[in-house]
């Protein structure tokens, strides 16, 4: 039986306290980051080059793309000399479809400069209890799994997490890391507790700095919540020589498997060394939100679905 449209009266009504709590959610994040003192940004959307990602397909309009993340864009703000700033807003990756996947999505992606990425972890915890008192909910759900973001977060590295939860020991190659992550470590964060999941080997954090005390980890962590991923943050790299090594290998590997390769930005890539030392994180928001209401697919939290 083919569902009903969006717009259907009887859909729309079923899907009507979840907007409700969307919207609700909305304000109540935007009015947080205004009492943390940040500005809000609106980047341009086309863009000459989406990202660093070897993964992610981005759309093309006339020789542009629509961002993917608005990273690029941000990163030259804080060069620029904004200091506090986030992005709640649109953002597109084609052939990403599923239950916690649209080609169009909400991003709340935010920076301090001058600030340890941990103050960012911390920030994401806040912004997700936020979220869960707009909704008047006391658990984060997901499935079957439930998570009280009001109690104490939990942090674990990757290593500790291979050691600790998986049959299989960490992988070097970075296909059989991603695969194994996803397999053995994900379903088992962010159940009961959100989780900060730290230190990502270094060639899994292509815009991340080095730890201090380990040059083979990164300054990368991700927020779980019910075995979800909900953010992606790092300890900024500010080094545009070795920002490059980076794109560029990222780009490569991009031809290599796909047949395709985005531009290298130099405009991101000058700036960078104006950049003062930063902290950032992007927040899949249409996820948080389904979590804070127990939506069971993102279409349910999208006021116009795709379908």
């Amino acid at each position: 039986m083919t569902p009903s449209p969006w717009w259907d009266k009887a859909r729309h009504a079923d899907r009507k306290p979840f907007l409700d709590a969307r919207a609700a959610i909305l304000r109540a994040v935007r009015d947080w980051f205004a009492g943390q003192g940040f500005t809000e940004v609106e980047p341009a959307m086309l863009v000459a080059s989406p990202g660093a990602e070897t993964h992610i397909e981005a759309f093309e309009v006339d020789g542009r793309y629509l961002h993917t993340s608005p990273e690029f864009a941000m990163k030259r703000l804080l060069a620029a000399g904004e200091t506090r700033i986030f992005y709640l807003g649109k953002t597109w990756r084609r052939g990403e479809t599923g239950p916690l996947h649209a080609p169009e999505f909400t991003m709340l992606e935010w920076y301090r400069a001058g600030a340890p990425y941990e103050a960012i972890m911390d920030d994401c915890v806040e912004v997700a209890r936020v979220a869960a008192r707009a909704a008047n909910a006391a658990m984060l759900r997901w499935r079957d799994k439930s998570c009280d973001p009001f109690t104490a977060a939990e942090r674990i590295t990757v290593r500790q997490a291979f050691a600790e939860l998986s049959p299989i020991e960490l992988p070097s190659d970075g296909d059989a890391f991603s695969a194994a992550i996803v397999k053995h470590v994900e379903p088992n964060l962010g159940d009961g507790a959100l989780t900060l999941l730290t230190e990502y080997p270094i060639a899994e954090a292509a815009l991340a700095r080095p730890c201090p005390h380990d040059a083979s980890v990164a300054e990368r962590f991700e927020l779980y919540a019910c075995g979800v991923e909900l953010a992606n943050g790092f300890g900024e790299l500010t080094d545009p020589v070795e920002q490059r090594r980076r794109l560029v290998a990222a780009m490569e590997e991009k031809q290599k498997r796909y047949g395709k390769r985005w531009p290298i930005d130099e405009e991101f890539l000058a700036a960078l060394a104006h950049m003062p030392p930063s902290s950032g994180v992007a927040l899949g928001f249409d996820r948080l939100v389904m979590l804070a209401t127990g939506a069971r697919h993102i279409n349910d939290v999208l006021w116009t679905p795709q379908g």
